[in-house]
């Protein structure tokens, strides 16, 4: 039968039902919000409670159930054998002759280790204060009642280790004492003392163990609110505790050397606009200061593409972060369009892909970095050499060249903004010296980079690795 049935048959309990959903709703999230408002608040303490809680609770149902299935039906079972072999030992009496009992009271000591007194027939005492907690003291009296069931009065607070019972018989009492351990389960409170003492020493390990769980996760807290008011780390942080914990930190470090590295960057990309368009400024100056009325127009033209170029160059290393969607990328296609650049450059160029050609990235910002670093290949070099690998979720692309290639204590300073090989910031000779900056910020950008190395070919190696 559908909802749709039920509500139709049944439209008085379907009302009820969809007007007490939303109360119980609201019942339940009045319950979390109290419950939450007289939580602690810091985590230490909240991990603690999440370690205790369980455990008080599962002691709580085990002690439970203990007592209430074990230790119970194990004294009333016991407390029962002793009232039966006291009702026996009353039926004796009772059956023999005279007030010899001497044979009565020598059997109850050696095979049923009862101590057995017959007293004259004096009122019983009165009863004495009933235990609070004593399974012993009600099993034992329900189990006399029943077998026996006469008067009768007993003494399980007295000695800890005998319990006293008098029955009033006709014309005499009968005094019968007892060892606790033969009506009462004595190794229960080994069991509570085991069940405690093990939960405390649990607790010992646990408590300071938590504790250095936590730290890390408070020092990296501590680092990034010193990190969001502009002062350096602590010192000696670096990522420790669990494996979530140390990811969170080595990621905190990444994104903090970004940002540093980009207020970097963004500080020098200003500088050199302000330096290079002071330069053509100053050569638009000169040509109208020189020319008089005359103006070299062609010149001109020419100050203003390498004015335009130097905007693009600063607008496409503004936008290397920029957020794009991932699409897919075809190596493929991509290369047999590098290929035939190569053609009109009069450049020589092979390509190798090992692997899937797709590869999932952002398609434009990632054409983008191939291009930039190809692009300084053929401008250095006569043969081009690019390799791509496709394997186990990384792409790893490699370009080699036969240039002059870059010493090795200056591969990394060709990544910073506007930095160039001949130290001279003469715009001639092409490029703004941002082409890599922008092709190492994309790399990262998709959780990857880019290293230089010696190529095979006598040049530069550029190895790019990213996730794809």
């Amino acid at each position: 039968m559908s909802a749709t049935d039920t509500s139709r048959r049944f439209p008085t309990l379907h009302k009820r039902l969809a007007g007490g959903l939303p109360v119980t709703r609201r019942a339940w999230n009045r319950f979390w919000r109290l419950i939450s408002r007289y939580m602690p608040k810091r985590l230490y303490a909240r991990s603690l409670i999440i370690v205790i809680a369980p455990m008080i609770l599962l002691q709580s149902v085990i002690a439970f159930v203990f007592m209430e299935r074990h230790w119970q039906t194990v004294t009333q079972r016991l407390s029962e054998a002793v009232t039966r072999d006291i009702s026996a030992i009353v039926e004796l009496i009772e059956a023999t002759p005279g007030d010899d009992y001497s044979s009565i009271v020598k059997l109850a000591g050696d095979r049923l280790a009862l101590k057995v007194d017959i007293l004259p027939p004096d009122p019983l005492p009165p009863p004495g204060p009933k235990p609070f907690f004593s399974i012993l003291d009600r099993s034992l009296s329900r189990e006399i009642t029943k077998q026996i069931n006469r008067p009768f009065w007993i003494d399980t607070v007295g000695n800890s280790n005998i319990i006293e019972i008098r029955i009033q018989l006709d014309g005499k009492v009968l005094r019968v004492f007892a060892r606790r351990s033969q009506a009462y389960a004595p190794n229960t409170y080994i069991f509570l003392t085991w069940m405690v003492g093990t939960s405390l020493v649990l607790l010992i390990i646990a408590i300071p163990f938590l504790r250095n769980q936590i730290r890390p996760i408070l020092q990296l807290a501590e680092a990034a609110e010193s990190f969001g008011k502009g002062r350096p780390p602590p010192e000696g942080f670096k990522p420790r505790g669990a494996e979530e914990v140390r990811r969170a930190g080595v990621a905190f470090i990444q994104m903090r050397e970004r940002i540093e590295r980009q207020i970097e960057q963004r500080t020098a990309m200003l500088s050199g606009v302000s330096h290079d368009l002071r330069t053509i400024l100053t050569r638009f100056r000169l040509q109208l200061a020189m020319g008089g009325r005359k103006v070299d127009t062609e010149a001109l033209n020419q100050d203003i593409d390498d004015m335009e170029s130097m905007l693009e160059g600063y607008l496409a290393f503004a936008r290397g972060e920029a957020l794009e969607d991932t699409g897919t990328l075809d190596l493929a296609a991509h290369f047999e369009r590098l290929t035939e650049e190569a053609k009109l450059l009069g450049r020589t160029v092979t390509t190798r892909i090992v692997g899937t050609p797709q590869i999932q990235v952002r398609p434009h910002a990632f054409a983008r970095l191939l291009g930039n670093v190809t692009g300084n290949a053929f401008r250095y070099a006569k043969t081009v050499k690019v390799g791509a690998v496709h394997k186990r979720g990384w792409l790893t692309v490699t370009i080699d060249d036969d240039g002059p290639g870059i010493p090795p204590e200056r591969r990394e300073d060709v990544f910073k903004p506007f930095f160039r090989l001949d130290e001279a910031r003469n715009q001639d000779t092409g490029g703004t010296g941002l082409g890599l900056s922008i092709a190492r910020d994309i790399a990262r950008s998709h959780g990857g980079d880019i290293t230089l190395d010696q190529s095979t070919l006598g040049g530069l190696r550029a190895v790019i690795r990213v996730p794809a």
